[in-house]
């Protein structure tokens, strides 16, 4: 099921839409990477190309900690 979270970085308050797989699984990487789910979101937004859409930037960010086989 895709849920939306509103969510705030650096300052501006925004909404994302992305499947609970996903919600969950960035939930556990940054709980891996010692951060909170608000500083992981900021810092892929900070990361992503200016033409790149946010939600699928957070998908990506799964995607690559996957394959660095960190796994969930």
């Amino acid at each position: 099921m895709i849920r939306k979270r509103s969510v705030t970085i650096r300052g501006h308050r925004t909404s994302i839409s992305l499947e609970d797989e996903f919600w969950q699984a960035l939930q556990t990487i940054a709980g891996a990477r010692g951060v909170s789910l608000s500083a992981l979101i900021a810092e892929i937004d900070e990361n992503r190309r200016p033409d790149d859409n946010l939600s699928s930037s957070m998908r990506l960010c799964v995607l690559e900690w996957l394959r660095s086989g960190k796994g969930l």
